[in-house]
């Protein structure tokens, strides 16, 4: 080790104009770059700042700057190409993961490339007009397909400008202006389109290519994304109750409390079966709430419906933290038009796309029919309700070096979803010839069946409400009392008392921890069923012990411990329960 060391400091000063492109100071800097304050918290020594590049290349007289962030490895193994990410969406932001990228290729440089019109771009496409009309739908009151296309025309915005071979050609511009030979592209989701179509743009400057949850230019994606949600509630044998919740929904809309974000007022929803069907085919992304799917379906085909007030509470503001406009820009030249769209749709995200689209008549795109021939891993979740691996393993076969790598247990975004995805995307990129198959990954989160869930609303409720909790509290106090007291003084009832409460209190707390440790999701839905049944034993015995005490040794002391014992046992049974 000591030897790579200094053979390392040896040759520092003479392979570093070679192996990396000079920091701000050392050298002038590059062109078409412009740096900036960093919007987002990002580690320690990264830079951020903008790519200056026509708005549309076809007509060059107006320049936009896209948003990017780098971090410069300083690792003595560090390898002169780096690896450049873009999110999905379109429109979803990047720069915030930087630091995840410098923790999954150490050795790397790591840069953050954001979309053209996202939040952190100048011009940012953000509509919150749009996020208004799906709001709307919520509140089961449309107010039509409203869109800002007006007005980001009247800000000058070309949304011509704004479509997939664009957003590609910002990747090969970025690698040149930073002055990297080669680089490996890593692109999610929807970024795998653009990602793809970067490296066939750039053949000699891509080294390698990461394609997590790949969404394939052939594949129609609105036709499919009803079959591709009942694809994985079947695979996760949920369908046969699932079509029941949707079946009640809509006999019966669930109404739910939610704050628009956009006005900041509450407003009740309304959600019919196709409502329902948009809520799951986007929480079903997340790995830890396909593990707890089981109890989530199964609650809803019982009618316990309040078990979508966390999902309500996420997706309400989310609307508003997505730059529409430049979605609805890509989609509506890139996607929209290229599908059939046989029947009336049915998830209401995908009604609101339409209708958009066919007000804002923008020209349909060419397809690009992009390949590369440098080596291509693509990583696909088992259960992803998105980009299922039905597609995104035939699209990888087609490619002519690329390898298809299936994960247990995971949805949508496989880097996201646990240590050993990224760890299986970080070998790949080391080795690009070797193969890369998620070899003893298990899934990220232990699948939870309904008998080991006690359905309540309370722990969510004390989460965003924690004087609720009081009662718990004062128990607390009171069986410490108890025991101290009561030892002391020779009470046995009463120290039992107050040590049956504190073991009651110390065991629930240890089973909530190590469940918030585990999977946090399944605190949303209830608490588990050891805590509601074995462990609520000991409380009961802790109030029968204190009412006992009392019929022994009158006065206020054992009185105010038997209605504080008591009291918490209702509150607990009848509220927490």
């Amino acid at each position: 080790m000591l030897s790579r060391v200094l053979l390392a400091l040896a040759c520092l000063f003479s392979l570093a104009a070679a192996a990396r492109p000079a920091s701000a100071g050392e050298l002038p800097e590059p062109a078409g770059i412009e740096w900036s304050a960093c919007p987002v918290r990002v580690p320690s020594g990264a830079r951020c700042g903008f790519l200056i590049v026509p708005e549309r290349r076809d007509a060059p007289d107006r320049t936009i700057k896209v948003g990017f962030a780098r971090h410069m490895s300083t690792s003595m193994q560090r390898k002169p190409d780096p690896v450049v990410y873009t999110s999905g969406g379109p429109g979803s932001a990047s720069l915030q993961l930087l630091g995840l990228l410098r923790q999954a290729f150490p050795d790397r440089d790591v840069i953050a490339l954001e979309q053209r019109g996202s939040r952190w771009s100048e011009p940012s496409l953000g509509c919150p007009e749009t996020a208004q009309l799906l709001l709307d739908e919520l509140r089961a009151r449309p107010s039509g397909a409203g869109s800002c296309l007006a007005r980001l025309r009247e800000e000058g915005v070309d949304p011509r400008g704004y479509t997939t071979a664009e957003i590609a050609a910002d990747v090969p511009a970025l690698r040149a202006a930073l002055g990297y030979p080669q680089w490996n592209l890593f692109g999610v989701s929807y970024s795998t389109r653009s990602m793809l179509q970067a490296a066939a743009l750039d053949p000699e400057g891509t080294r390698a290519v990461v394609l997590d949850s790949f969404l394939p230019e052939q594949v129609a994606w609105y036709d499919d994304a009803e079959r591709n949600l009942l694809d994985t509630l079947t695979r996760l044998g949920l369908r046969e109750q699932f079509d029941q919740a949707v079946r009640q929904a809509d006999a019966h809309p669930i109404e739910l409390p939610a704050l628009d974000p956009v006005r900041g007022t509450s407003f009740t929803t309304r959600l019919t079966g196709d409502d329902l069907k948009a809520f799951l085919a986007e929480a079903l992304h997340e790995a830890p709430v396909l593990a707890v799917a089981p109890v989530l379906v199964g609650a809803l085909a019982d009618g316990r419906t309040e078990v979508l007030r966390p999902l309500m509470d996420q997706i309400a503001p989310a609307l508003v933290s997505h730059d529409w406009g430049l979605y609805h820009a890509v989609q509506c030249q890139d996607e929209v038009p290229f599908n059939a769209f046989p029947a009336e749709p049915r998830l209401f995200t995908v009604k609101v796309d339409r209708a958009l689209c066919r007000e804002w008549a923008l020209p349909k795109g060419k397809p690009a029919k992009a390949t590369t021939q440098a080596p291509v891993l693509v990583v696909g979740g088992e259960l992803d309700p998105t980009t299922p691996p039905r597609t995104a393993r035939p699209a990888a076969a087609a490619l002519p070096n690329a390898r298809f790598a299936e994960f247990p247990g995971v949805g949508h975004a496989v880097f996201l979803s646990g240590a050993c995805g990224r760890r299986v995307i970080g070998a790949f990129v080391a080795d690009p010839a070797a193969a890369a198959q998620p070899v003893g990954c298990a899934a990220p989160y232990e699948r939870v069946g309904p008998e080991e869930v006690h359905l309540t609303a309370a722990p969510y409720r004390l989460l965003g409400t924690p004087w609720l909790g009081f009662p718990l509290a004062l128990f607390a106090l009171f069986s410490v009392l108890q025991l101290v007291a009561g030892g002391g003084r020779g009470w046995a009832l009463t120290a039992f008392a107050g040590l049956s409460g504190l073991a009651f209190l110390g065991l629930s707390f240890q089973v909530l921890y190590a469940q918030f440790k585990t999977n946090e999701v399944v605190l949303g839905l209830g608490v588990p069923s050891v805590v509601a049944r074995e462990l609520t034993v000991l409380l009961a015995v802790s109030a029968g012990l204190s009412l006992l005490a009392l019929t022994r040794r009158r006065g206020w002391p054992h009185l105010a411990s038997a209605t504080v014992a008591t009291g918490f046992l209702l509150w607990w049974v009848l509220w927490m329960l």
